[in-house]
């Protein structure tokens, strides 16, 4: 199995890539693979609308985005950390996040997903509200913890001092384990859940 961990921070070794590395330390003691990208410091422009995609099957910004669509395709969770801007994630990473998602017609059902935010003090909440949207909108299970994912921390290294924090990190790498673990054996006796056909509601009238 393997866990798909994207970075949006910008800076590389910085509080989020501690929170990541700390849930990798885990994944990798209970035999899941691990990769850690960080796309916090890369130039993504955000989604044009143009719809392409549709027709070709990947983002007509031929950039990082279409880069790691295989790889959140092959895997079987991700985690998606940032930094707390303005009580909302980091934009390059929801430039990304919107690209990668809208532009991916892949099933991801039952690819368990987890979300982690850092900042010095507050708009941690707000943040992890605001990725879980990209999980919950796609059938991605949410993997939780003993308390909301967040990680307190300025300059580098501070995350190491939030005990709770990273022990909340620990937490969630374990419970993500035993999600997906246990969503394979049920795939395997049950296979996914049925689908019906989308409904698509429009509320203007003509």
């Amino acid at each position: 199995m393997k866990v798909l961990l994207i970075n949006g921070s910008p800076r590389t070794n910085g509080n989020t890539a501690m929170a990541l590395q700390e849930m990798a330390g885990i994944f990798n003691q209970e035999g899941i693979e691990t990769e850690i990208v960080q796309v916090g410091n890369v130039a993504i422009r955000g989604c044009v609308a143009c719809k392409s995609c549709y027709k070709t099957g990947r983002c007509a910004i031929d950039d990082i985005v279409n880069e790691l669509a295989p790889k959140f395709e092959a895997c079987d969770g991700l985690v998606v950390g940032s930094p707390v801007y303005y009580a909302a994630a980091n934009g390059t990473l929801v430039s990304f996040l919107d690209r990668l998602f809208y532009s991916t017609h892949f099933d991801k059902t039952m690819k368990v997903g987890a979300a982690i935010a850092v900042a010095r003090r507050g708009g941690l909440s707000a943040t992890f509200d605001q990725l879980n949207k990209y999980f919950t909108i796609s059938g991605m299970p949410v993997a939780s913890s003993q308390y909301w994912n967040s990680v307190h921390g300025r300059d580098e290294g501070e995350a190491a001092a939030d005990e709770e924090g990273m022990q909340t990190m620990r937490t969630l790498a374990r419970n993500m384990t035993f999600l997906m673990k246990s969503i394979q054996l049920g795939k395997e006796a049950y296979g996914l859940p049925a689908k019906e056909p989308k409904k698509v509601t429009c509320f203007v009238r003509k």
